[in-house]
């Protein structure tokens, strides 16, 4: 099948050096906490008034009851962050995997228990239909790919959530959302960040009009991309280069911490010709959006240049910012703003979390409690008519106006940490 070759062709990952002892994933069922009414509570130990409350760990579900995900695609994001992330979940966990490599796919299986009838190829994936345990399919396969397994897996009847970008069209985006509304399943994209308490902090300060009406949106997201054949460095399987990737991270802030949609937006890229890493995707790419209330992101992204994770919320009142930002942990808050007659800098102390995990287990309190998902199919293509409106301007060198989408395109606030 051309999809699975196409598979094994691109995604690179170094499976030969997995432990073979258990990874930190689920684990033994009988080593999982507690729920609520057998949660065994301890007095505490430091309750004298100059010491701070205790924080005792929530409990979790049952490992019975926990939500079961087929995980599509074993390359280096499921590996490394995905999976692991299971054992800090409280909600999820790990029953089937979907891979073009049967070898690599069982030694993954036996390290987090899972069983081997329940490991399928890219063929056979569409059998997933036929297992219970499996509730929710988490796509994690190159961009180009995201729309076809969605849609299969929409038929099979199995809620999706999908890695950002979403696709590489607005039309994909479309189809996807069309055949998860079909099927009556829920489409949830992955869009960590705003699951992460250090963003939901900001969106907060915003909504509590802490920060003043907003003035200027100022992010960067770039890193030094090494492998010309990765699958990341061809358009047809990523659909771009650095912006869609990571670039849309900081368009995806702009608009989630602000709570608007922009009106405009330009954009320019840089594709080096002597670089056989960009012979098909741009390397740098710099846009602007503007937004209705007046507030100015500036963004700019690239795959060329030394690790740099930034953004910062500006109003009238007080700055926040996240540096660095948009990495999986390592997340740094502070704010900033004039009391007493002097500029005082904050940083508050937020408790980091894992963040896959976070995203995770808000699906599945949406799948146990039918819910809408905070970060459904219409946000992520709002983010691609974006993008495709940024390579338009970037293109014709002209800025390009926006209409505001047809409908909303986040559900209710997930739960606080």
């Amino acid at each position: 099948m051309a999809t699975a070759q196409t598979r094994r062709s691109f995604l690179k990952i170094a499976s030969a050096t997995l432990a073979t002892g258990a990874l930190p994933g689920q684990g033994n069922p009988a080593r999982q906490k507690p729920n609520a009414q057998d949660a065994v509570q301890l007095p505490p130990l430091h309750n004298v008034p100059t010491e701070g409350p205790e924080k005792s760990p929530s409990p979790t579900e049952p490992y019975s009851q926990r939500v079961g995900y087929a995980i599509v695609g074993l390359g280096d994001l499921a590996l490394k962050e995905i999976l692991p992330a299971f054992g800090a979940s409280k909600y999820s966990k790990a029953v089937a995997l979907v891979s073009g490599d049967k070898v690599k796919a069982t030694r993954i299986a036996a390290q987090y228990g899972i069983k081997e009838a329940s490991i399928y190829s890219y063929e056979s994936y569409d059998e997933l239909a036929k297992n219970p345990e499996v509730q929710v399919i988490y796509i994690v396969l190159p961009n180009s790919m995201h729309a076809d397994f969605v849609v299969r897996g929409a038929k099979a009847g199995k809620h999706i959530l999908c890695e950002k970008p979403m696709s590489t069209n607005v039309r994909d985006c479309e189809r996807m959302i069309s055949a998860c509304n079909q099927a009556n399943v829920k489409l949830m994209i992955a869009y960590r960040q705003q699951y992460e308490p250090m963003n939901r902090a900001i969106v907060k300060m915003v909504k509590e009009g802490k920060l003043g009406a907003l003035k200027s949106f100022v992010a960067t997201n770039a890193q030094n991309q090494g492998d010309p054949g990765q699958w990341r460095q061809k358009l047809a399987l990523a659909g771009g280069g650095c912006l869609p990737d990571v670039g849309v991270y900081c368009l995806n802030a702009a608009r989630f911490i602000s709570g608007e949609e922009p009106t405009e937006v330009w954009g320019t890229t840089y594709q080096p010709k002597d670089d056989p890493r960009f012979t098909e995707v741009e390397e740098t790419c710099s846009f602007t959006l503007k937004f209705p209330s007046g507030l100015i992101a500036s963004c700019s992204t690239g795959y060329g240049a030394h690790r740099s994770q930034f953004l910062r919320m500006e109003g009238e009142k007080a700055w926040a910012e996240l540096n660095p930002a948009f990495g999986y942990s390592g997340l740094k808050l502070r704010t900033a703003k004039l009391e007493d007659a002097q500029n005082v800098t904050i940083e508050p102390m937020i408790e980091s979390v894992d963040q896959f995990a976070q995203e995770m287990d808000h699906m599945s309190v949406c799948v146990q409690q039918n819910l809408q998902p905070h970060t459904p199919g219409e946000e992520g293509l709002q983010d691609q008519r974006i993008t495709d409106a940024i390579y338009k301007s970037a293109k014709t060198g002209n800025s390009v106006k926006l209409s505001p989408p047809a409908k909303p395109t986040r559900g209710p606030d997930p739960m606080e940490s």
